[in-house]
């Protein structure tokens, strides 16, 4: 059986470098949108692209009901999802998989700075692509 590709390998692998680096300066107890700043900032001084707070209108039955606002999109490529909390929860997960359905993207990466270590949990999604 043939070995199956990392979506975003090595853009994946440098966005948790960054937010390695933010954590140790930082350290857990801030309120998400400090890492958010943080990670845009070491994100930047790492020569990536990054689109803060990006709008994205979410339909029902076709009709837009409104919009959702992404925390850090890198490269175009990779949705960040940047959370305060003790634990990623599954509707975390689940909300990641959400935005990558609305957006057309493959992977999300939920990015933890709440607890005593870091966590970063890949979200996948390629059903569009078959």
């Amino acid at each position: 059986m043939p070995t199956p590709t990392i979506i975003e390998k090595e853009l994946s692998y440098q966005i948790v470098q960054a937010a390695y680096e933010v954590f140790n300066a930082l350290g857990p107890g801030f309120l998400e949108k400090i890492y958010e700043g943080a990670m845009q900032e070491e994100l930047l001084q790492r020569k990536h692209k990054i689109e803060r707070q990006k709008r994205v209108p979410v339909y029902f039955k076709g009709k837009q009901i409104g919009d959702h606002f992404l925390d850090l999109i890198v490269d175009g490529r990779v949705i960040l999802e940047l959370k305060a909390t003790a634990d990623v929860a599954p509707i975390h997960k689940q909300q990641a998989l959400s935005y990558l359905k609305a957006t057309g993207l493959e992977l999300a990466l939920i990015i933890n700075f709440g607890a005593k270590r870091l966590q970063v949990s890949r979200v996948i999604y390629t059903n569009h692509k078959k």
